[in-house]
């Protein structure tokens, strides 16, 4: 099994990626509200009344993003959860796209043997 992680940088499209998840055989997702360091030292500079504060512009407001996790049974469903984001946000390769990360597990309790994401593929 493989944990999935993908940082969704826009949040209001959440659904969306969790829709194209769901098509692709992802049965259960637990969601983070989440923030990165750049976001916070911006939110930070802006409660000082700084007369020319360029490093943090209007369209950068403070709010945060969502970080996703999901467990997959194999390989091929991580290579099926990264082009069902990607074809939501784009290539996940271009800034502002957000960031994807999977790894092996070693031990998992709790999640039933026969995931419904197995019965859809």
């Amino acid at each position: 099994m493989y944990m999935v992680m993908y940082v969704l940088n826009e949040p209001d499209r959440l659904d969306e990626v969790l829709d194209a998840w769901e098509a692709v055989g992802v049965s259960g997702v637990t969601i983070v509200e989440s923030t990165g360091i750049q976001r916070r030292r911006c939110a930070r500079r802006r409660r000082i009344p700084l007369r020319f504060g360029f490093e943090c512009l209007p369209q950068d407001k403070f709010e945060g993003h969502y970080t996703l996790f999901t467990i997959v049974t194999s390989e091929e469903q991580v290579q099926k959860c990264i082009a069902a984001v990607e074809q939501v946000v784009g290539d996940l390769s271009d800034p502002h796209t957000g960031v994807l990360a999977s790894w092996a597990l070693e031990a998992v309790k709790g999640v039933p043997k026969n995931l419904p994401q197995e019965q859809a593929l």
